[in-house]
């Protein structure tokens, strides 16, 4: 896996918070998935989010991306109010200013590599050309440049992972937000996501990481929330292994 030298620093943000949630509560009917939640992060900050199923830290990312709105609160990303954004602009949001990496990849199968991150670009308005170079560059960078022509059946898990997370930095976001980044990996491609994910946030990259993983908090989080029943139960600095 490359080291921190191997990718390139990111622009310093000079907004003090790139994530303020302020008294979030959601409601799917009788259930209350978060209760009177605040929340602030820090450029450059790694925070990890964990508690048992259930409690709300996939909640809790969902609306940070825009992805579910918020029965009362407010939910500001970027300096921007995203509870508050119709869902054209949402859109538009997240592709310029979120990246994000999922459990289980969410690579399109009918596109090579290649072409899956070029195209997080192409649909900010990048055009072709520069778009497959950035990604090219991405792929380079993570040292998966050679498996760029392969479609995403026949690459092994890690590789699938690191190609979702060339895709979710192609766009330059202010924040990258992972869900269980390791969950459908075997220990050693988990581990090379681990020291990925360590590599980003070392040259300034901002995560938000919801885990069950211990290991992968403990390694790539400098700050950890952990969350019971829809409420923030406490916060704590964490020393990395």
């Amino acid at each position: 896996m490359p080291t921190a030298g191997g990718l390139r620093s990111v622009p310093a943000m000079t907004r003090e918070t790139i994530v303020r949630l302020g008294g979030v509560r959601k409601e799917y009917g009788e259930t209350v998935a978060l209760d009177d939640v605040s929340l602030e992060i820090r450029p450059g900050e790694a925070v990890a989010v964990m508690g048992p199923s259930g409690c709300g830290k996939s909640t809790l990312l969902n609306m940070i991306a825009g992805l579910d709105r918020p029965t009362g609160g407010t939910v500001e990303v970027h300096g921007e109010r995203v509870d508050e954004m119709s869902e054209t602009r949402l859109a538009l949001f997240r592709r310029h200013h979120l990246g994000m990496i999922f459990q289980f990849f969410n690579l399109l199968d009918d596109l090579p590599a290649l072409d899956n991150v070029a195209l997080a670009a192409q649909l900010t308005g990048s055009k072709p050309g520069p778009a497959r170079r950035r990604a090219l560059e991405l792929l380079d960078e993570l040292g998966i440049a050679d498996r760029r022509n392969v479609y995403p059946a026949a690459l092994s898990g890690g590789e699938r992972q690191r190609v979702a997370v060339a895709r979710a930095l192609i766009n330059r976001p202010a924040l990258l937000l992972a869900d269980e980044p390791t969950g459908a990996l075997d220990s050693r491609a988990g581990e090379q996501v681990m020291d990925l994910l360590l590599d980003l946030n070392q040259i300034g990259q901002t995560l938000l990481i919801v885990t069950h993983d211990e290991r992968l908090a403990h390694r790539c989080a400098s700050r950890l929330i952990e969350m019971s029943d829809g409420r923030v139960a406490r916060e704590s600095t964490l020393e990395r292994l």
